[in-house]
């Protein structure tokens, strides 16, 4: 569900056309797709799942692939991927798959998804839209932490999961439930990015000042939240009203229309800095882009201040121009969610089009 609002390790890197000339000194990258190996997923139409909820067979990854999540463990890469299959009202259901790779391009898909709406305390919350988006990061602890968007055709609602191994998840419910005044767990929330920090080829959530920090949303506003425990989160507020804005659109740019996190904020010797998705508007815009496209940027933020917002990308830094970008079930969209440090590389994982998955990798600095 997106808001519509109107080979080897030896491959070609192929320098794209929407990298900035102009690279702020404190960004993550340069990114260069790697054009001969994607997409590194695509659909299966072979694989099959017995649904708890619905009750019959379905092919839960025959429709498309897109969004994923991100984790090195075990000296692989896991990708937490959304699939969804052809049936229902909602032009399919949500499942989140699982697949592993060594070298950051070819994975091996395990045959069944591994998190998925169930007959739970859950399921008004996931279905039949299902569990969407996620994004991981490590608890200093080892756990593993996963937010999501739980879709139950209606409202999207921000939602947190934990696991130890990645195959079996705890279910917690809307991370807000009753924390946004006036809306609680039936407000539309999505999208949420930890502040973590590279430990080796972890990224783990750090605290700062006491508290962990995320960034959500996606509106022209982009807001912040707290938490003691990853779980339960309270989003920052004006005089414990209006949800705190850290971040805004620009009216002329190709960030005007939306604002959506993507990966897990990461805290460097800069400061926090967090990859955002955008959509553009054409009617409004000067940035000469198709209507509609979803590129990414780059926020800088306060490493003593999360809400504090000190710099941004002048210009998208990726933006859809391939084929398998451009054209799909939603056309136009560059979708980054996840981030990863692995064998002296940055690797990051996006959704193409909500169809299909790519990878674009820069070197570690």
């Amino acid at each position: 569900m997106r808001i519509r609002y109107i080979c080897s390790l030896g491959l070609i890197f192929v320098c794209f056309s929407t990298i900035c000339s102009y690279a702020q000194s404190w960004t993550i990258g340069t990114f260069r797709k790697h054009d001969r190996a994607n997409p590194v997923l695509t659909p299966r139409a072979s694989t099959t799942f017995d649904c708890p909820v619905r009750g019959e067979t379905v092919h839960w990854e025959q429709k498309d692939v897109f969004n994923p999540a991100a984790v090195v463990r075990n000296g692989k890469i896991y990708m937490l991927y959304r699939a969804e299959d052809t049936v229902g009202k909602h032009h399919g259901t949500s499942r989140i798959g699982l697949a592993t790779s060594t070298d950051g391009i070819h994975f091996t898909r395990l045959p069944k998804p591994v998190f998925y709406p169930d007959n739970d305390a859950y399921k008004k919350y996931e279905w039949e839209g299902g569990v969407e988006d996620p994004r991981v990061v490590e608890a200093p602890d080892g756990t593993y932490v996963m937010t999501y968007t739980a879709y139950d055709g209606d409202k999207a609602r921000l939602c947190v999961a934990t696991s130890r191994d990645l195959l079996t998840w705890h279910k917690y419910g809307p991370v807000f439930k009753n924390h946004i005044k006036g809306g609680g767990e039936d407000y539309w929330s999505k999208s949420g990015s930890i502040v973590c920090r590279r430990v080796g080829s972890r990224l783990v959530a750090t605290p700062i000042n006491g508290k962990y920090w995320m960034y959500w949303g996606d509106q022209p506003q982009l807001y912040v939240a707290i938490s003691d425990d990853l779980i339960n989160w309270y989003p920052l507020t004006r005089g414990g009203q209006s949800l705190k804005a850290v971040a805004e659109v620009r009216p002329d740019q190709f960030d005007n229309r939306l604002l959506e996190p993507g990966p897990p904020a990461l805290l460097t010797p800069k400061g926090i800095v967090l990859i955002y998705n955008s959509m553009y508007d054409a009617s409004k815009g000067r940035a000469n882009l198709p209507e509609g496209t979803y590129a990414a940027g780059q926020f800088l933020f306060n490493a003593e201040e999360p809400d504090k917002l000190i710099d941004r990308t002048r210009s998208y830094f990726m933006k859809p121009d391939k084929p398998y970008e451009i054209t799909g079930q939603v056309n136009n969209v560059a979708f980054l969610e996840g981030l990863v440090p692995y064998k002296g590389r940055w690797w990051l994982y996006y959704g193409t089009a909500d169809s299909k998955i790519a990878v674009a990798s820069a070197p570690l600095r």
